[in-house]
């Protein structure tokens, strides 16, 4: 009998309800190649984003019509099985984690990825639970904070969803680089936010920090809740208003930006970055982890059976830190 793996498809975009699960022979690794036993993967927004082919846009790249790869998940942790032909960094028995890239397929029981991906051995200080969202908040964010808002010691950065998953690793990633830091969160995650490292947090519900007369060096919109006109009048002269969400909104922003004004709106696409540029990252994540200046936030595990749960409570936009799913 053929052994098999359990992931999780989506057939057309749409809703968590999208999602079924489905039963596929497990691969063998080819050259270059090693077969993961995935421990844990992350659902992230970004996840529910291209489940949902939001923006449309995107589609260009996913799939016009329905996702062309239809598996799903991105971000996960797990152990080497077997390695294919040629491979040198991995052997089996190897804790691992990284990205499943454009291929995706990481909310599943079993992947085969390249060795040359974004595959970093996974440090004894995390469990495959942390591990797995390392790809997601945390490296995202120092992406943001480090190379595209280029944020130095001393300055003043605001954050908005400070308690998500990116958020949470934002002010940890920033407060280790010397920022004052000040996030936005419901009262509820005030405490969390400000353990984490925020000297100040903004109960967004009771108050607008577009009519507080503090400016920012860098305000980072985790979330896409803001805009570059909104935020504006809150940053310094050399202000930057950053966000991983693309819209029209921030693509016209940045290309106005980009000819005149001092004032500047970025985005990256992080997880489409080479996994040259994205491991030393990784690397620099792992260094802050292992010293005690990041901890992931995890606030809910599921089993891999629950993974349209999971979807649908990532979604409430309630949540703290992470949610994964553990296979």
């Amino acid at each position: 009998m053929t052994a098999t793996l359990t992931a999780w498809s989506v057939g057309r975009y749409g809703s968590p309800d999208q999602l079924a699960p489905v039963s596929r022979p497990i691969p063998t690794p080819g050259t270059g190649e090693v077969l993961v036993r995935i421990r844990a993967s992350a659902v992230s927004r970004a996840d529910g984003m291209m489940r949902a082919g939001t923006p449309r846009f995107a589609r260009l790249f996913l799939g016009l019509r329905r996702p062309r790869h239809d598996l799903v998940g991105t971000c996960l942790s797990g152990e080497i099985l077997a390695t294919g032909p040629g491979v040198t960094q991995f052997a089996a028995g190897d804790d691992v984690f990284g990205l499943a890239g454009l291929n995706f397929g990481a909310n599943a029981s079993h992947i085969c990825l390249r060795e040359t991906d974004v595959l970093m051995p996974k440090p004894a200080s995390l469990s495959h639970e942390e591990a797995a969202v390392m790809c997601d908040g945390p490296l995202t964010s120092l992406n943001f904070l480090r190379e595209v808002a280029e944020l130095k010691p001393g300055q003043k950065l605001l954050i908005l969803g400070a308690s998500g998953s990116l958020g949470s690793a934002a002010v940890q990633i920033a407060a280790a680089m010397g920022a004052e830091v000040t996030g936005t969160c419901s009262a509820r995650n005030a405490d969390m936010v400000a353990a984490l490292g925020a000297g100040r947090v903004i109960d967004y519900t009771s108050e607008d920090f577009t009519l507080g007369t503090e400016r920012y060096d860098v305000i980072y919109d985790t979330l896409g809740v803001s805009s570059f006109a909104a935020a504006k009048g809150s940053l310094t002269g050399s202000g930057r208003y950053v966000c991983p969400v693309l819209g029209l909104g921030l693509l016209g922003a940045m290309l106005r930006t980009a000819i005149a004004g001092p004032r500047k709106a970025r985005f990256s696409a992080t997880g489409m970055l080479k996994p040259e540029v994205l491991r030393p990252m990784l690397g620099t994540l792992v260094e802050m982890a292992e010293d005690g200046r990041l901890a992931p936030v995890i606030d809910r595990v599921y089993p891999l059976a629950d993974l349209v749960e999971a979807h649908r409570h990532m979604e409430t936009g309630h949540k703290r830190g992470n949610v994964v799913v553990v296979a």
